[in-house]
């Protein structure tokens, strides 16, 4: 007889653990962040995830059946509220992307990225194999992706829609469209990418872009947030300065230190050690959702889990790169970590819909041993 319960027991604790260390370690980081106190970052963070990790469970018992009939209806919902955004949407930073709920400032744009994947894993779950290599499963497919890029755009947030584009690309590319399309795709981009740049792009979105390539030309102006970043990381050293000792953060030289540069914030106080531990818990994340997608023998169940972890690897690959210089600052947080009631939304979403997959996994093979 087996000490543990049956129903911890076949929970997927390789994700759980890792993430429970990212949220509790995040709380200390917002905390600190506020100079040392809950209020007003750490006590809501762990509040929401508290709230947002009883929704996971909730979504991770759906059957299959439910969530395929739901995929169409919740993208056009999200798309009604993108549209609704623009028309009476709440402005911060110059931007319009927020509706206020009152108890939150909702950013639909956020649940776009699962919407979209969750319609797309749908469509190809649909299509018959002999068409993946038609115009049958490019078109419809491109418009539903570019509806909400549009829309996204116009806010505008580039960082979003890109982090929309990269989970639609990754559905496609996964669902077996031909690869030449991808190639093609590719160089059109290229050639596009010029004018979208003097054409198309914001004058502060084009500020970034010349920043990121020399941030040092104007270290006090456009590149004050990253070379702040750089500083407070590399101050850090191998082992911090010590919980709730972070200069750059306390004294307020580094920008956002409780949302898009989270990471510089705890580089600083726990050093090499602190960011082994955060990208630790993140490849076991993402290797555990890889693993969900690889197990699942259905192809809208394989494509969706698969475009569920997509969405968190563009969150962390782009903040962690844009903290270190490495990638244009477009206002990405990190996962579990950041304070933000939308980003924490959509990763739990993603997180649940993952368990969900994983739940589904495991019942094929009770079924498989049965059988």
């Amino acid at each position: 007889m087996s000490v543990i319960p049956t129903p911890v027991a076949r929970q997927p604790w390789m994700m759980l653990f890792p993430l429970f260390i990212l949220i509790g370690f995040g709380g200390l980081v917002l905390y600190s962040a506020a100079g040392g106190s809950l209020d007003p970052y750490a006590g809501s963070h762990l509040l929401r995830f508290g709230v947002f990790l009883v929704m996971a469970i909730v979504l991770s018992l759906f059957p299959p059946d439910i969530v395929k009939l739901a995929a169409y209806p919740v993208y056009v919902l999200v798309l009604i509220l993108l549209v609704v955004v623009e028309a009476i949407g709440f402005v911060g930073g110059g931007s319009q992307r927020w509706l206020n709920l009152g108890f939150m400032q909702l950013q639909p744009s956020e649940l776009m990225k699962p919407a979209l994947v969750l319609v797309l894993a749908r469509f190809y779950g649909d299509l018959p194999v002999g068409m993946i290599g038609t115009w049958r499963a490019l078109v419809p497919a491109g418009i539903l992706i570019g509806l909400p890029i549009m829309l996204v755009l116009a806010q505008p947030d580039l960082g979003t829609s890109l982090a929309i584009a990269f989970g639609g690309g990754v559905v496609m590319f996964l669902a077996g469209l031909p690869l030449r399309w991808f190639l093609m795709a590719g160089a059109a981009a290229a050639v596009i990418a010029p004018l979208a740049f003097f054409f198309g792009l914001q004058p502060y979105q084009q500020r970034r872009v010349f920043t990121f390539l020399d941030p040092e030309n104007d270290p006090l102006g456009d590149g004050y947030h990253i070379t702040q970043s750089k500083i407070a990381i590399g101050s850090g050293g191998f082992s911090g300065k010590g919980f709730n000792e972070g200069t750059q953060s306390h004294l307020h030289y580094l920008p956002e230190p409780h949302t898009d540069f989270i990471f510089a914030t705890m580089a600083e106080e726990w050093g090499f050690i602190g960011g082994v531990v955060v990208i630790g818990c993140f490849a076991l994340i993402l290797y555990w959702a890889l693993s969900v997608a690889r197990n699942s023998n259905d192809r809208f169940a394989k494509l969706l889990a698969a475009g569920m972890g997509a969405t968190i690897f563009f969150y962390v690959a782009i903040n962690l790169m844009m903290v270190m210089g490495l990638a244009p600052v477009v206002g990405i947080p990190l996962p579990f970590m950041s304070h933000g009631g939308s980003s924490m939304l959509t990763n739990m979403i993603c997180i649940g819909t993952l368990m969900m997959v994983y739940r589904w996994n495991r019942q094929q093979g009770r079924k498989g041993m049965l059988g």
